[in-house]
């Protein structure tokens, strides 16, 4: 996404914009969905609590409205991780056949 690192853009949880409802204009989360929905993502992915909550809820917004594709997931990174180290029965190493003493 085109904000990031030192340009990145908060999803507006960390200043309590997740209790607030908009008056003018659009709101962070929306802004912040549609930068990454303009990637085509398959995951949305963050390592902040607040933002995995505030991601998802426009998310769905969008999945409702038919705008983001119905099996678009927001994750946390750690999730991510988890999934890339985890063995399936396809890819475990197999066990030898005799246990040595």
């Amino acid at each position: 996404m085109h904000r990031h690192k030192e340009r990145g853009f908060c999803c507006g949880a960390g200043g309590a914009r997740m209790w607030m409802e908009e008056r003018i204009g659009k709101r962070i989360n929306e802004e912040r969905v549609d930068e990454a929905l303009a990637l085509n993502p398959d995951i949305v992915s963050t390592a902040c609590p607040f933002c995995l909550v505030m991601l998802s809820d426009s998310v769905n917004g969008k999945k409702n409205e038919g705008k983001a594709k119905d099996d678009l997931k927001v994750v946390d990174v750690a999730q991510l991780l988890l999934e890339s180290v985890q063995h399936t029965p396809e890819t475990a190493p197999e066990e030898p056949d005799t246990v040595r003493s």
